[in-house]
């Protein structure tokens, strides 16, 4: 199957899509209406309005350096996941996207890097918990989170991971224990993002990767912006072969295209060359 994922609700109805995926958040702090006919998707930690309104709430390391973009490493600002009242509104939204479609994606869940977060409500906290081990007591946070999302959520449950499925990265990097969080999703999502694919031998050892890591079914997102529609199609070819299904991410109307070709090509009996070559 393959899906879309956008920001345009009118996109998530094309035929060509088996599944589209709607930002009803994303981490520019944009928010929307969630629709009937789409599966919201909610960016939880990933927040640049939520920062800009309110610094106290970002993520900080021990020297009090914040996890905000215009810092080396980080895209968009980061929320810490340890403040509640700011769950308590994530919680609100997903209760609002339920409302619409019992399907759910959650994005962008987890501390930042490694060496997140040291803010004052963390450090607390931990002092507070069971915990001897900072980075348990961080993937304990983030269970939690995922636990009190995963229980409002009475449809599929879809959630993003960072793309590093080496042993122990998540974990460390983000506090997302992922045999703790298979018990919960139902379905996770890669985004294995690339401007151009113009090789595809780093996606297939990636996405290989996550088929040795996971148990739980796992999508493959690509990225659909202004790719090539040949180089496109091999790397649906290449993400076919490992992921459960395929989506594309924020050029509908590429992906679509890429899409008509493929199906027009199977219907010749054309094919695009070996999916595990980078040719």
């Amino acid at each position: 199957m393959y899906g879309v994922v956008t920001r345009n609700a009118e996109e998530v109805r094309w035929p060509e899509f088996d599944r589209g995926f709607y930002e009803v958040k994303d981490v520019t702090g944009r928010s929307a209406e969630p629709i009937e006919d789409g599966v919201n998707m909610v960016s939880c930690f990933g927040d640049n309005a939520a920062a800009d309104a309110d610094p106290s709430l970002v993520a900080v390391d021990d020297l009090g350096r914040p996890a905000t973009r215009d810092r080396t490493y980080f895209d968009w600002a980061y929320i810490c996941p340890s403040r509640q009242d700011y769950r308590e509104g994530l919680f609100d939204i997903i209760d609002d996207c339920v409302a619409a479609n019992e399907d759910v994606r959650l994005d962008d869940i987890g501390f930042p890097r490694a060496e997140y977060c040291r803010c004052g409500v963390c450090e607390e906290s931990f002092k507070a918990s069971e915990f001897d081990d900072r980075f348990e007591w961080r993937a304990s946070v983030i269970t939690e989170f995922v636990e009190e999302a995963v229980d409002r959520i009475p449809g599929t449950v879809y959630m993003t991971l960072y793309p590093d499925p080496y042993p122990g990265h998540l974990y460390e990097r983000a506090g997302i224990d992922l045999e703790a969080l298979e018990e919960h999703v139902d379905e996770f999502v890669v985004p294995l993002y690339d401007m151009a694919y113009e090789t595809t031998y780093w996606l297939e050892t990636i996405a290989r990767g996550f088929e040795s890591a996971l148990e739980t079914p796992f999508n493959i997102e690509l990225y659909a912006v202004n790719i090539d529609i040949d180089n496109l199609i091999h790397a649906t070819e290449v993400a076919d072969a490992y992921g459960k299904d395929v989506f594309f991410g924020y050029e509908a109307s590429n992906a679509r295209g890429a899409l008509r070709r493929m199906r027009a090509d199977e219907r010749d009996g054309v094919t695009h060359g070996d999916p595990e070559s980078d040719s």
